[in-house]
C-alpha cells in the first residue's frame, strides 16, 4: 500500500506541477488540482497494476475507485504538506 501511495504522489505532483508539462497543460482543468488528478492517477496505476511487481490489485469497479479514491485522498494531503522548499508550516 506504502508503494501504491508514493507511486500516485509522485505521479501526480510531476503532473499538477512539473514544468515539463507547462506548454501541453491546459490553463484551466482537473490538471491544476493534486486531488482531481490523484484520482485519475490511482485508476490508471490500478490498471496498469498487472504489469508491475510492486502491487497487485484484481481490476474491478470497486478497486479501481477505491484505488482513485486513496490515492486522491494520500496525493492531496501529501501536496498539502509537502512544498518546494519542504514541509509547509502555517504560522499565524
Amino acid at each position: 500500500m506504502l508503494w501504491f501511495i508514493l507511486v500516485c504522489y509522485g505521479l501526480t505532483q510531476i503532473l499538477v506541477y512539473g514544468s515539463i508539462f507547462n506548454k501541453i497543460r491546459p490553463k484551466r482543468h482537473f490538471f491544476h488540482c493534486p486531488m482531481c488528478m490523484g484520482f485519475w492517477v490511482g485508476v490508471i496505476v490500478c490498471l496498469i497494476s498487472p504489469e508491475t511487481e510492486l502491487f497487485t490489485f484484481e481490476i474491478n469497479v470497486v478497486n479501481l475507485l477505491i484505488c482513485g479514491w486513496l490515492s486522491s485522498g494520500t496525493s492531496y494531503a501529501l501536496c498539502m504538506i509537502i512544498g518546494d522548499e519542504g514541509i509547509n508550516v502555517k504560522r499565524n
